[in-house]
């Protein structure tokens, strides 16, 4: 049974510790969403002003990041802040790809 209660409370800890680690971090992000910009901008899926304003925002966010790093590191609530802010970059990377700006086909 004392076994049986350690593998038990083992077992909690790693899985606490589960979602921490899947996680990517801060400048794997970044490296994600630049090159999502990037492939955005060979292949035509983005135009020259949104690629502008992407890249804007995306400097915006790593200023961010880099005043958080000098003020003690990032906090979890900075983290946060940081996901939130890339999550909807990411998001806005998406839709300016896929909206057909500027190509053969698109009417407004």
């Amino acid at each position: 049974m004392k076994k049986f209660a350690l593998m038990l409370a083992g077992l909690g800890v790693a899985m606490t510790a589960l979602p921490a680690a899947a996680q990517p971090s801060v400048n794997q992000r970044q490296a994600q969403i630049e090159r999502r910009i990037d492939q955005g901008i060979r292949s035509g899926a983005l135009s020259r002003r949104e690629a502008v304003n992407l890249r804007a925002e995306f400097r915006q966010i790593a200023q961010l990041e880099q005043r958080y790093r000098r003020s003690n590191g990032l906090s979890v609530q900075e983290r946060r802040d940081l996901d939130r802010r890339f999550d909807a970059l990411a998001y806005k990377v998406r839709v300016d790809k896929r909206d057909r700006n500027n190509r053969p086909g698109y009417r407004r």
